[in-house]
């Protein structure tokens, strides 16, 4: 229907999480009409991530050096370890300020329907920092559904018995939210998680 070139940017546009065939089609639209140099800089820009960006040989987050910037800074609190299912969960982490520890980042959640068990994961690399760290706390900060709930189920009960100290985020209502539009786990979460107000 399209010129060659023209289809086979759609089809790899389209291999994008996310981008369907339509969001792909208006993409290379779009690419189209920009200058040269547009879409050169974008190339260039896709091409050096490839080349330059690994994973950290400690914590497996998204780095340009063997460590990342967290695990190469000596003012952070080696003892604490958050643990984390993707590297984009780190900055959502760091964007509140309030955590000055390390990280680890599994790469995923255990979920059998997609193949995924405890051997696909980092587990056995967060296991293998706890002495040389002196980790005295392990913050599970997977997400808030099945697969994280599972996940973070499976490493307190590895950790638990190793010494450490094992926590979770609490999770619950959203600030400004309406209890009406809960569903029943966050609503669930909100009383399992609730705080006394007020003096003694």
């Amino acid at each position: 229907m399209y010129a060659d070139a023209v289809q086979d940017a759609i089809d790899e546009l389209g291999r994008l999480p996310g981008v369907g065939p339509k969001s792909a089609q208006r993409l290379a639209f779009h690419l189209m009409k920009l200058p040269v140099e547009d879409v050169e800089r974008l190339t260039t820009a896709l091409t050096e991530m490839k080349r330059k960006v690994r994973f950290c040989l400690r914590c497996f987050n998204i780095s340009e050096n063997e460590l990342c910037t967290v695990c190469a800074d000596s003012r952070r609190e080696a003892g604490i370890i958050c643990v984390v299912e993707d590297a984009r969960d780190i900055v959502a982490v760091e964007r509140t300020g309030e955590f000055r520890g390390r990280y680890h980042v599994l790469g995923g959640a255990i979920s059998p329907i997609e193949g995924v068990g405890p051997d696909q994961l980092h587990i056995s690399e967060l296991l293998a920092r706890l002495d040389p760290e002196e980790v005295t706390e392990v913050i599970l900060a997977t997400n808030p559904n099945i697969e994280g709930e599972a996940t973070a189920m499976y490493l307190a009960r590895l950790l638990e018995p190793l010494g450490v100290m094992v926590t979770k985020v609490a999770s619950g209502l959203p600030v400004g939210g309406d209890l009406e539009y809960a569903d029943e786990l966050t609503l669930g979460r909100a009383l399992e998680g609730r705080q006394r107000l007020g003096g003694a």
